[in-house]
C-alpha cells in the first residue's frame, strides 16, 4: 500500500475563475495508474486535470490516487479520502468491480460520486442513488449498439468478455439486440493475457463473426494473438476494444474493424474540436473515449460549481442534473436514473498518415436510454 501511495498520489491546486461560490472544493480521484489497465486511468486523470487547468479554477483541489485495479485498494482509498482528506466529491474509477466495491458505501455516506467510465447495471436500476451520477454510459450501451449493427451482416456470432460486472453487462447488452445465432459465449479471466484456448474455440465454432469486449491490456493481447493465429473471422466490439489507448499496440490488424462508442474525435461540434486540440497539444497524443468522458465529467462539475455550493447537497445535485455544460458528445441529458441519454455511433478503424484512429460510419442509436432506468425509483 505504501509504495502505491508514494508512487501515485499527488495533489493539484488549479487556477480559478467563475465560481459562483468562493469556496474550497476537494475532489478525490481514484483511478488505475499502474498495471495492465494503467493506460485507461492515465487518460482519465490527464483529461480531468487538463479540463480543470483550462478552467482557471484555483479553488478546486484534486487528490489523485492509484487503485492498481484492485477493489480492496480502491475501498481503502475511498475511506481515506472521505474520512481523512474530507473530499467533497469522488470520481475516477474505470473498472466496474471496483465501482461496485466503492460507490454504494460512498453514496450511503452522502458523498456524491460521478462516474467517468464504469456503469454497472446494479447501480442503474433498483439500486440507483441520488448521489450517483454516471457521466459516461450504462455498461450495456455500447454492446447493445454492436448487437444492433451485427444484425446487418452476421448470422452466427461468437461472443466473449471478462468475468466481472462490465463483462457480464456487455454480453447481456449485445444479446439484447442481436437476432442471430450465438455459436459460443465465453467469459475469460480479468487480466488474462493468453487467449490460445479461446481462439481455438472460435476457429472450431462455425462463427461468421466475433464480438469481444476486452478493455486495456486484455484487448491488446487478444488482438495480437488473434492476428497471429491465422483465423480470419471478422471481429467487432465496443469502442473500448478499439480505442486510442489500444490501437497503437494492436497495429494494422485492427484496420477496418467496426466498433461502437458515444464519442469519436471526428464528432462535429465545437466543444469536441477544442477538446481534441487541447489534449493533443498538452500530451502529444490523441485522446481516447476514457479521456472524453473524463473531460465531460470535469466540465459537468465545473458547471454545477458555477451554480451552487457543493456544501448544499440538494442544490448541487440539481445543478449536476441540469447538465448545463458543453459536452464533447453534443447533446447531453440525464435520464431519471442519472445516466446519460445519448447517441451511440458505429466507428471504423482507419489510418490517418501513420496513426491508427477511428471515424464515424453510422449511428446505431439516437437518444438512447439504458434498459434499467424504469427500475429506478428516484
Amino acid at each position: 500500500m505504501k509504495n502505491i501511495l508514494a508512487a501515485s498520489m499527488f495533489t493539484l491546486s488549479l487556477a480559478a475563475s467563475g465560481l459562483a461560490y468562493a469556496e474550497s472544493v476537494k475532489i478525490g480521484v481514484i483511478t488505475t495508474l499502474s498495471g495492465g489497465g494503467a493506460g485507461l486511468g492515465v487518460d482519465m486523470r490527464d483529461a480531468f486535470a487538463l479540463a480543470m487547468k483550462q478552467s482557471g479554477n484555483k479553488d478546486v483541489e484534486l487528490v489523485i490516487e492509484d487503485d492498481a485495479q484492485k477493489p480492496e485498494i480502491a475501498v481503502q482509498l475511498a475511506e481515506k479520502m472521505i474520512q481523512s482528506d474530507k473530499v467533497d466529491l469522488l470520481t475516477g474509477i474505470i473498472w466496474s468491480n471496483l465501482a461496485m466495491a466503492v460507490v454504494p458505501n460512498a453514496v450511503a455516506q452522502d458523498i456524491i460520486y460521478l462516474s467517468p467510465n464504469a456503469g454497472p447495471s446494479a447501480l442503474a436500476g433498483a439500486n440507483c442513488n441520488k448521489n450517483y451520477f454516471n457521466v459516461a454510459y450504462q455498461n450495456d450501451n455500447f454492446h447493445e449498439a454492436m448487437g444492433q449493427y451485427a444484425n446487418k451482416d452476421y448470422k452466427k456470432t461468437f461472443i466473449l468478455a471478462p468475468n466481472y460486472p462490465a463483462g457480464k453487462d456487455s454480453l447481456t447488452g449485445f444479446k439484447r439486440y442481436y437476432k442471430g445465432e450465438l455459436v459460443g459465449e465465453v467469459y475469460t479471466q480479468v487480466g488474462q493475457t493468453d487467449y490460445a484456448a479461446e481462439i481455438a474455440q472460435i476457429r472450431d465454432s462455425g462463427a461468421d463473426s466475433v464480438f469481444f469486449f476486452l478493455p486495456g491490456g486484455m484487448g491488446i493481447s487478444f488482438m495480437k494473438q488473434y492476428a497471429q493465429s491465422g483465423v480470419n473471422i471478422p471481429v467487432m466490439g465496443p469502442g473500448f476494444s478499439f480505442d486510442q489507448d489500444i490501437l497503437p499496440a494492436v497495429g494494422d490488424a485492427a484496420l477496418g474493424v467496426k466498433n461502437s462508442s458515444s464519442w469519436s474525435k471526428d464528432l462535429d461540434n465545437e466543444a469536441n474540436k477544442q477538446f481534441v486540440e487541447a489534449f493533443k497539444a498538452e500530451y502529444d497524443r490523441l485522446p481516447s473515449v476514457y479521456a472524453a468522458q473524463s473531460w465531460d465529467t470535469a466540465n459537468l462539475i465545473l458547471s454545477a460549481l458555477s451554480k451552487a455550493s457543493v456544501k448544499d447537497k440538494d442544490a448541487f445535485r440539481a445543478a449536476l442534473k441540469a447538465a448545463d455544460f458543453k459536452s464533447v458528445r453534443g447533446e447531453f441529458t440525464f435520464n431519471t436514473n442519472n445516466h446519460p441519454i445519448q447517441n451511440i455511433y458505429v466507428r471504423e478503424v482507419i489510418k490517418e498518415g501513420d496513426v491508427l484512429t477511428n471515424k464515424i460510419v453510422g449511428t446505431a442509436f439516437e437518444d438512447h436510454k439504458d434498459a434499467y432506468a424504469e427500475q429506478c425509483k428516484m
